[in-house]
């Protein structure tokens, strides 16, 4: 049974965590790359400034512990649902409940119906979480010789919060 991290704070990304984000999406998806014998993963290529625009304009979780940035998830709302993205645990870290952890930060912040997400259909560990949490496949989309992605949607409410109906 994996131990969990109880020393690890949630709280929004911000433009300043750009470079501590680049460091640990690129550790964190090395091994998705591998998986598909493909290191150019779009993670994989993402530099400082597309991060620093991407945290200017977008919105995010960080898991922190200490001073280290340990995780990472990216979230964009509109018209009632959800989409998140470009979920990463630092290696040495991962199965220990950060991961989870962010999901839920991200579900329970949002004002959405639903939540939206995808991954690759060889990523087994990614979808026992998002399977854990709810989500459900939606589709299947080829996207490349030997990868598929596969979408996956949860219900988070019926109506959106704060509506009366």
């Amino acid at each position: 049974m994996p131990q969990h991290c109880p020393d690890i704070t949630i709280r929004s990304l911000t433009p300043r965590d750009a470079g501590e984000l680049l460091t640990l999406q690129r550790a964190a998806y090395v091994s998705e790359a591998q998986l598909y014998d493909d290191p150019r993963l779009p993670p994989l290529l993402e530099t400082h400034q597309d991060l620093l625009e991407a945290l200017s304009h977008g919105h995010g979780y960080a898991a922190v512990h200490g001073q280290r940035l340990v995780g990472a998830v990216r979230v964009h709302e509109h018209d009632s649902r959800l989409d998140i993205s470009r979920l990463a645990v630092t290696p040495d870290l991962q199965g220990r409940g950060i991961g989870s952890r962010l999901l839920q930060a991200a579900e329970d912040a949002s004002h959405a119906r639903i939540a939206a997400l995808f991954t690759g259909h060889r990523s087994a560990a990614n979808l026992r979480l998002y399977h854990r949490h709810g989500y459900t496949e939606t589709h299947r989309e080829p996207l490349s010789a030997g990868i598929t992605l596969v979408h996956l949607a949860k219900q988070l409410r019926s109506t959106p919060a704060g509506d009366p109906r």
